[in-house]
């Protein structure tokens, strides 16, 4: 919920309010992301909607529209502590690209955390690392901020 509400209401609505949302939006659709399993396990996540559905990109200086086309965006990964590192990561995101190409997409694109490796804990990248992009076949196409990329892949 992070992307898709006004920093003031997701701050307000912190934990039960924001499950409760993203709960709504499972239920009525279209899916916020995709799961991956090990059997029935789920060990990752990933976010992406077209971007008009993530209110803090239509608020951000520093990842902007690129152009006027339309996009939609993986703004989120998660992946369980035991299977980092595993390539769980660049699976989910070529399931992404799979799963906006099915829903009509014609462009994919990411923002991830362009830190160097062990300054920072797993945790912050969260919105993924530019090699993850780069292995799924995105390119970088803007750079506002040295630590902030937009990768994108047309599809």
């Amino acid at each position: 919920m992070w992307w898709r509400l006004p920093r003031a209401k997701f701050v307000g609505q912190k934990g039960t309010g924001n499950k409760k949302a993203l709960r709504r939006i499972v239920k009525t659709g279209p899916p916020p992301g995709i799961l991956a399993y090990v059997g029935k396990q789920p060990i990752g996540w990933c976010a992406l909607a077209p971007r008009e559905d993530y209110v803090v990109l239509a608020n951000s200086h520093v990842l902007k529209p690129v152009d006027d086309k339309p996009v939609w965006s993986v703004t989120c990964f998660f992946i369980a502590k035991a299977f980092r590192r595993r390539g769980v990561s660049v699976a989910l995101l070529k399931a992404a690209v799979a799963f906006a190409r099915k829903h009509g997409a014609k462009i994919l694109e990411g923002y991830p955390v362009a830190h160097p490796a062990g300054k920072f804990p797993d945790i912050f990248f969260w919105p993924g690392r530019p090699g993850i992009f780069l292995n799924a076949g995105f390119s970088e196409v803007a750079r506002r901020s040295p630590t902030r990329p937009i990768m994108r892949k047309v599809l």
